[in-house]
């Protein structure tokens, strides 16, 4: 048993099996695994003291530690509670048994929609509420209808013969299950994750999903890519200068020869339409690759690249002399890359993208994962949103 005792913990309980989709809970969504959303989330509240997560499986447990967070402790199960007729209780009670807290922020593994906003406003709320336990809850603006015992249907929560339109209709509140907070000692006298006294705290409407069929992934991963996206688009108003990778961002990363033995490079005609439609915008361009080569340096006099780096293994140096050649602040830049020899400069970067099919450390930690392929039309995406941002500003 655990003798440290804490004030909120976050506790995430994690199993490996999942008849619907197999180790659902680290299967990768929107460039990364689906526990990694709810432990983000938990890590940027900063009123919990430590997040738990409790699993039975050592692959599970490995890809939680790969966080790299003093915050997160990864604790065991015991095989009763990881069954598929086991339930949630079953676990927060264990959990609650062998760890000392004052209150305890439940937290399903399944809710990438969950924010740290989310979380410290729930918290907040709690904690002026006088009330024994909060759970969240999502509006749903849908007409009800029940079965009547004459085999009749009849509404639920409205009136046919005065049906409100959606914007003045109240809907009705559903639990999505993302999260509930309780005391501790609540939770172990009932045996329940809420009792008591409960307020609520209402999420966003599209933050009722459930993650069972791959249609329910797809629908999720748009989502997420649309609040990543929409988050970095609020600092491209703040960028003047596109950086970019070669092999795998303005190529598609294939290796060609000829007979002779040159080796050739495949690029692409709208990325540099792109670039020039982006100069004439206002904006510098440049590039940063570990490859040297004369292809490369011929394409980048043609496109008119205001800078170009190459034969360089210390990207992050590079881009922040870069950064000084051009008179610009870090977050005056966009990076574009697409494998982990370009992470220091996507870390560096005011904001930074990535090809759709970039390795997928680099789609955990890029703002924005372009619909494009390397070499398919992915920087021309990135010029368009950046003129588009910066179209947007003289509006």
């Amino acid at each position: 048993m655990n003798t440290q005792t804490y004030g909120l913990v976050a506790f995430i309980p994690v199993r490996g099996g999942s008849k619907s989709i197999p180790f659902k809970n680290i299967k990768p969504l929107a460039g990364k695994p689906l526990v990694h959303w709810s432990i983000e989330a938990a890590l940027g509240c900063s009123a919990i003291d430590m997040v738990f997560v409790a699993t039975d499986s050592e692959r599970i447990a490995e890809c939680v530690t790969s966080l790299g967070s003093e915050r997160i402790k990864v604790i065991g199960r015991s095989p009763e509670t990881c069954t598929d007729e086991a339930s949630s209780e079953s676990a927060l009670l264990e959990f609650c048994n062998n760890i000392q807290c004052s209150h305890v922020l439940f937290i399903q593994a399944t809710s990438p929609l969950l924010t740290a906003d989310d979380l410290n406003g729930a918290w907040d709320k709690f904690k002026t509420s006088q009330c024994d336990s909060l759970l969240s809850l999502v509006r749903q603006k849908q007409f009800i209808w029940q079965k009547t015992e004459h085999e009749t249907v009849e509404p639920a929560n409205y009136n046919p013969l005065t049906r409100p339109r959606r914007q003045e209709f109240s809907g009705h509140l559903m639990e999505n299950g993302a999260f509930y907070i309780s005391s501790r000692d609540s939770i172990l006298s009932t045996g329940c994750r809420i009792s008591g006294r409960i307020t609520h705290y209402e999420m966003p409407e599209e933050a009722y999903i459930d993650l069972d069929e791959p249609i329910d992934w797809l629908v999720t991963e748009h989502l997420l890519n649309a609040r990543l996206q929409k988050h970095a688009s609020i600092r491209l108003k703040d960028i003047r200068m596109l950086v970019t990778d070669v092999d795998g961002v303005l190529t598609d990363a294939g290796m060609y020869y000829s007979e002779k033995g040159d080796e050739l490079k495949k690029f692409n005609t709208r990325d540099g339409k792109g670039l020039e439609l982006l100069r004439q915008a206002g904006f510098k361009t440049g590039i940063i690759t570990s490859e040297n080569t004369t292809m490369v340096s011929r394409r980048a006099a043609k496109l008119k690249f205001d800078h170009v780096m190459q034969g360089i293994i210390d990207k992050e140096n590079a881009l922040r002399l870069m950064a000084d050649e051009a008179g610009l602040e870090l977050s005056q830049i966009l990076y574009i890359g697409d494998d982990v020899n370009d992470l220091p400069a996507i870390n560096m970067a005011g904001v930074s993208a990535c090809p759709a099919d970039a390795v997928d450390e680099v789609k955990k930690v890029a703002d924005i994962i372009l619909t494009a392929k390397g070499g398919g039309g992915a920087v021309r995406e990135v010029c368009g949103l950046l003129i588009s941002a910066a179209g947007s500003t003289h509006t």
